[in-house]
């Protein structure tokens, strides 16, 4: 299909982030011109009327409701929709996607909806989630809400907003850091710098088409060399009590790994704790052809078809997955790792013993 798949990207933040205010703002870039955007808030939404009559075949209003649950469904019509429009010339060009999700929403299953049904894996590609957070209300609304605390950890991109109504720019900075303790793996950007543009915020994904190549550790994020456990008593359970909730950790093995060995992980890993994973990246050295890296990525029990590039594009072979869990034993998922790579530990089954009982690891 020409021009698929054409990269969609999540914008999401709790209620009052400003969502809206920094989608009018990016509008106005050019490079946005061939943009369809899928709104969908409680209430009136304050797209600016001008903008929708220039791109009024480009923006699309889903009915009111949430988006990842009551008009779930729709939003998988709509971009079948699109995909419609553009094959029968009703939209001439079709370049990128950005769906604005309720402030209530959980992203997730946003997330999953792109990659779950078979037709669309194949128009559509995820480039991103882009997570705003207000600097005013940013910390009462992590300690709140634990969807908002979500929100933060699946992001790729953190944009904090309203930094200039904040009274102590203290209470920012610990926001900030609040943020990289969640989420070690994003970029957190402020919504007044100039620079926090179509660029900064876009083009998230492995491959980047302004520069034509693939950067694998910057996809990752930094824990695919480092590892991060967010939420160890860092700051006061009671304030904090989500934030302990959510782990990024990486799990890396040199040396190529059988293909087999990695289904059956990421098999019994979804089977086990799928609603527990958050989100999943992972790039992987094959035994079946170690030249190519297989790419996958996954959200809670869906996984989105692998893919293998060309190359390796930093000439960093091996494995390297990064999961973003909630409330999912790490020891368990770092065990059966373990055996599938053929490095159990004392008491751990390995590969084989696996493949004859999966049941063998507990901790399920």
């Amino acid at each position: 299909m020409a021009g698929f798949p054409i990269p969609v990207s999540v914008l999401t933040g709790f209620l009052g982030a400003g969502k809206t205010t920094l989608l009018n703002r990016l509008l106005r870039d050019p490079v946005l011109a061939d943009t369809a955007v899928i709104i969908n808030e409680f209430g009136e939404v304050a797209i600016d009327h001008l903008l929708v009559e220039q791109a009024s075949d480009g923006i699309i209003q889903l009915s009111d409701g949430c988006l990842c649950c009551t008009v779930r469904g729709e939003l998988v019509d709509t971009l079948a929709d699109l995909v419609d429009r553009l094959q029968t010339g009703r939209i001439a060009r079709l370049a990128r996607v950005v769906i604005e999700t309720t402030g209530l929403a959980d992203p997730v299953p946003v997330l999953q909806s792109i990659m779950a049904h078979p037709a669309l894996v194949q128009a559509f590609r995820l480039d991103g989630v882009i997570t705003l957070v207000d600097a005013v209300n940013g910390n009462a609304t992590l300690d709140n809400h634990v969807e908002a605390v979500k929100q933060v950890a699946v992001a790729d991109r953190i944009v904090l907003t309203k930094i200039d109504l904040a009274n102590d720019p203290r209470e920012v900075e610990a926001l900030r850091a609040r943020l990289r303790q969640i989420n070690s793996g994003a970029e957190v950007l402020d919504a007044g710098d100039r620079s926090t543009g179509v660029a900064a915020l876009f083009d998230c994904g492995l491959y980047n088409p302004a520069t034509k190549s693939a950067d694998v550790q910057r996809w990752l994020g930094e824990e695919a060399h480092h590892d991060h456990h967010h939420g160890d008593h860092d700051h006061d359970e009671h304030d904090h009590r989500h934030d302990s909730r959510v782990r990024s950790y990486s799990l890396v093995h040199d040396g190529p790994v059988p293909f087999s060995a990695i289904e059956m992980f990421l098999d019994l890993l979804r089977s086990a704790h799928g609603e527990r994973l958050l989100r999943m990246k992972g790039v992987i050295e094959l035994r079946e052809d170690p030249s190519r890296p297989l790419v996958i990525h996954g959200v809670q029990k869906i996984l989105h078809p692998p893919v293998q590039l060309p190359s390796w594009p930093d000439g960093q072979r091996g494995t390297r997955l990064v999961l973003i869990t909630l409330d999912m034993p790490e020891d368990y998922v770092r065990r059966l790792f373990a055996a599938f790579t053929n490095k159990p530990s004392i008491d751990t089954p390995d590969r084989a013993a696996l493949e004859d009982n999966p049941l063998a690891i507990a901790g399920r």
